[in-house]
């Protein structure tokens, strides 16, 4: 029986889901006698400050939102922008005669379903419904087949809830104190920070060393074909039996670490001359068997890895893009970190193989995964498409980001039901002796594949971008042990070891996998977070540590290292894992966590070395902070006695001693990346001239004028005599102008110094005698008559521009809307999405990429010259993903009519406002004070 036909009987049932375009999707699904309604995620979380607690709350409850002291009690507010949907869910269910919690299938979703329960106190029946895609049959089928709430997942994402705000509140307020304000700590978020800290730290230290090989290529004698090519490209591998130095022989300090014979360009150039007339033959040809199996199907973190490599998506952009799948019934659910497929899903990946490829390619029997995440949650089944039978890309009617991950989700499932590719492997070692009597050996391999199985359907990125695909083929001669070669060409090659590869946002959700750090579901976010702290910025798809993120996790290593401990962080997941199978208790553990227990409680020094319990209260490390030097922590040598030092404002270099005698100092751009900060640079940095440039006296007001660097780019201003009021009615300002785009702080003189603050510039008047002036603004310069401004297309005009052009530029009807398109400041290709050129153009609010669809705002650390084009298609798909900015419609302000009021009440009701105006400002000075401890708390609360 239907459930439409059953709820006909039955009465109304409220169904709430998480997102209303969920709601919008299964209320289709379900019809008439079903109410389906979003919470629209969360409605209720820990307080988001001290302002937000009830008063009957004080001390350390206040300021955390958990009564520490009576077992970890958290102190739940409903949210201040949901307080209108609780109400409106708190009216259906009054109208309904059975509820159920449609929430997602994982910790997170259980504990919003058990959150409503605690806010909507239903007096009717309750039942938890749960589903893994949107479809008819499941949402009907979901319907059929509730179950109850599962509390021990409820338990387990509560104390993950706490663990993370007493993590963020307690640690948080120390780098404030010790690094800088509004900074955040984090679980996961500070441990994904000290693995890019600690990649740039290898890159530092790294030594680059320069080794040579030689190549050869050599020929057949044969009329090649493609089958059979006529020569064939070796390198040359070992020296009378010695094997030659490469790359993996060297260690990250440039020394060679293994018995390698080391070619540097003098033996090399000399061993290829040597072998100038050598004959050689066909050593030996090793043959054997070549098979690859398919890859498993998606889970969130392979689909963001292969969707950052084949894609050019963020993480984030990733989700946001499956979320919509999901929401309209396209994939099933995308936070998942299992690779099991249900029977439903096998039959129908099997039955497209067959249909699209044939029979060939159909295993006898379907594959099955085995889980490689540990303690994997297994609620739901692996990404795929939806339904009992998968609608092909062409079938979705999807188009631009959405096709584009949907078709590599449909094409990694079907691919993980077809046969293997199979085919051969061939090492070909080729020798003679040179001249000098020396024996060398060259090998070369190759790759054919006779069959390729599922790779007809998909084949997997790779993150190194010079790495060879498993579908690539590499066919050599058919050459037999003993024949004889030709050396048609010996080249001498010299190479020079790479420091290790920044991570990208994929390599970094790999890591963390790996090392089994956080949740795979919330590996987006984390990235999120610390891009949007400041602690990391993208070079191209490279995640590069900034400056503050060195401070930052040098306090948390020096003093609270085991906070920052890899395996620690992953024993804490163990442990969480443990309390929602019921094998241990929330309470306990957190007591252990937060005070420390036998050895361990009120020991500082043991709770941050990482010694002993992996739990070891953290009360007593943050209250603790005599031993932190706070001008030590955030302090690092570059060398020749230049320190490098982040400050409240950025990163700067001195030398010496500040107020001493030969003390240096300069900024240091935000956006460079910590190993290009050499002693050479630093020495140039400090070199440029800092402070004032005094350019000499204004010949009219005797003032002495100087030029500065200002926070806003260049400029030149005034100096006034002291004594001369800077507040009040007598207050005078300085002339100040901002230098153009052609000068620089180098080279500019007094006389452009008093001609830039002549402006803004007379240039005359028109018929009517209203005077025109010349500008310089914001957004450029431009003319100004009245209140009509126009735009002038150069700064220098500002000065050569005549009456009579003005008059011919207001003679001409004002344009609506955008000025004429600037040409482009850089092209980066083609997108992968629209098939548009894209490229970097100045904007009103500056660069931006675009492909003539989609724009998107340059962020903070990049830049027009080092942008890379995957950024730039990132870029487009993260503000894709997002959709178009939603219209705020303007509310009409109603006008109060005018009173009149009567000379006798005007006495009385003056004592009365008196009155009231004091009890205000006490009132208003109150929730100030709440809402600015609020903001700083806000901060510290991590995304995990």
């Amino acid at each position: 029986m239907s459930p439409t036909s059953e709820t006909a009987k039955g009465g109304r049932r409220l169904v709430i889901v998480e997102s209303p375009a969920k709601a919008k999707t299964i209320k289709g699904y379900l019809g008439p006698g079903y109410v389906v309604e979003a919470s629209v995620g969360h409605i209720r979380d820990l307080p988001n400050g001290a302002a937000e607690v009830p008063d009957k709350y004080t001390g350390e409850v206040r300021r955390l939102g958990v009564d520490v002291e009576n077992d970890f009690e958290p102190i739940y507010v409903v949210n201040a922008d949901k307080k209108a949907q609780v109400k409106k869910l708190k009216d259906l269910l009054k109208d309904s005669d059975e509820l159920f919690l449609a929430t997602d299938e994982d910790r997170e979703g259980e504990a919003i379903a058990w959150h409503l329960l605690e806010v909507l106190k239903p007096k009717v029946p309750v039942k938890r419904m749960v589903f893994h895609e949107i479809t008819k049959a499941a949402i009907q089928g979901a319907v059929a087949n509730p179950r109850e709430l599962n509390k021990r997942m409820v338990d387990a994402q509560e104390t993950r809830r706490i663990l993370d705000r007493l993590y963020g509140y307690e640690v948080s307020p120390v780098l404030w104190k010790k690094v800088m304000p509004r900074l955040s700590a984090g679980r996961v978020q500070s441990v994904a920070t000290r693995l890019v800290v600690e990649r740039e730290r290898e890159r530092i230290a790294f030594r680059s060393a320069e080794y040579w090989d030689l190549t050869g290529t050599f020929g057949t004698g044969r009329t090649g074909d493609a089958s059979d090519p006529s020569q064939l490209v070796a390198r040359l591998t070992t020296v009378d039996g010695k094997r030659i130095a490469q790359g993996r022989d060297f260690n990250s300090v440039g020394q060679l670490k293994s018995d390698t014979l080391h070619l540097d360009e003098t033996n090399a150039r000399a061993l290829a001359a040597a072998l100038e007339n050598t004959r050689f033959a066909v050593r030996s040809v090793e043959s054997k068997p070549y098979r690859r199996s398919p890859y498993a199907p998606f889970r969130t973190t392979t689909m963001q890895q292969e969707a950052s490599r084949k894609l050019g998506f963020g993480a984030k952009a990733t989700m946001q893009v499956a979320q919509k799948l999901y929401e309209n019934g396209f994939i099933t659910y995308m936070r998942t970190d299992s690779t099991t497929l249900s029977d439903t899903a096998v039959t129908a990946a099997r039955a497209q193989v067959t249909q699209l490829y044939g029979s060939d390619y159909l295993p006898d029997k379907p594959r099955t995964y085995a889980g490689k995440v540990k303690n994997a949650q297994e609620a739901h089944e692996a990404i795929r498409p939806s339904g009992d039978r998968f609608r092909t890309p062409a079938e979705t009617g999807l188009t631009g980001d959405q096709f584009r991950l949907y078709e590599l989700i449909w094409k990694r499932t079907v691919a993980s039901q077809m046969k293997d590719a199979i085919g051969n492997s061939v090492t070909v070692k080729i020798g003679g002796t040179a001249a000098d009597g020396r024996d060398a050996e060259f090998s070369a391999s190759g790759k054919t594949i006779t069959f390729h199985g599922f790779m007809k359907a998909y084949v997997e990125g790779a993150d190194d971008p010079n790495a060879e695909l498993d579908d690539r083929e590499r066919r050599l001669p058919q050459v037999s042990e003993g024949d004889a070669l030709s050396a048609d060409e010996i080249t001498v090659d010299g190479h020079a070891t790479k420091p290790p590869a920044r991570y990208t946002e994929a390599s970094l959700v790999k890591e963390l996998e790996e090392r089994e750090i956080g949740r795979p579901s919330t590996y987006a976010s984390i990235l999120g977070t610390i891009l949007d702290r400041g602690y990391v910025f993208k070079k191209g798809t490279a995640l590069v540590p900034s400056f503050l993120s060195f401070a930052v996790v040098n306090l948390l290593e020096t003093h609270f290292g085991r906070l920052v401990d890899y395996d620690f962080t992953a024993r804490m997941e163990d442990d969480l894992d443990r309390i929602a199978r019921g094998e241990a208790q929330a309470v306990p553990w957190l007591k252990r966590f937060y005070f420390g227990e036998g050895d361990d409680a009120g020991v500082a020094s043991s709770a941050g070395n990482g010694d002993g319990d992996h739990l070891g209260g953290l009360k007593e490390l943050v209250t603790d902070l005599g031993a932190i030097d706070a001008r030590e922590i955030s302090s690092f040598p570059v060398g020749d006695g230049i320190l490098l030092r982040v400050g409240r404002y950025g990163p700067y270099i001195e030398r010496g001693e500040k107020d001493a005698e030969g003390h240096q100092r300069a900024d240091v751009p935000d956006d460079l990346p910590p190993d290009e900060l050499t002693v050479e640079y630093a020495e140039e940095l400090l070199a440029k001239p800092s402070g004032d440039f005094a350019l000499g006296t204004d010949p009219a007001s005797g003032h002495e004028i100087i030029a500065k660097d200002g926070r806003y780019g260049p400029y030149v201003t005034e100096v006034l005599p002291e004594g001369t009021p800077k507040t009040g009615k007598n207050a005078v300002k300085p002339r100040t102008a901002s230098l153009f785009k052609s000068m620089s702080l180098d080279t500019v003189t007094l006389e452009d110094a008093l001609k830039l603050m002549s402006l803004p510039r007379v240039v005359g008047t028109d018929a009517e005698g209203v005077e025109i002036t010349a500008q310089n603004g914001r957004y450029g310069p431009y003319l100004k008559k009245g209140t009509d401004s126009r735009s002038i297309d150069t700064e220098e005009q500002l000065f050569s521009i005549t009456l009579e052009e003005a008059l011919e530029i207001y003679s001409k009807p004002k344009q609506r809307g955008r000025a004429a398109a600037k040409p482009p400041l850089k092209e980066l290709g083609e997108d992968p999405v629209s098939g548009k050129p894209v490229v970097v153009k100045d904007g009103r609010f500056g660069a931006y990429v675009t492909d003539g669809e989609t724009n998107a705002t340059l962020r903070a650390a990049d830049s027009v010259e080092d942008i890379t084009p995957e950024r730039g298609y990132e870029l487009l798909a993260e503000k894709r993903a997002k959709g178009p900015a939603k219209k705020t419609a303007k509310k009409a302000v109603k006008k109060a009519p005018a009173k009149k009021t009567a000379a006798k009440k005007t006495a009385a009701k003056k004592t009365t406002a008196a009155k009231k105006t004091t009890a205000a400002k006490k009132t208003t000075a109150k929730t100030a004070a709440a809402k600015k401890t609020a903001a700083s708390a806000a901060k510290a609360a991590d995304a995990e």
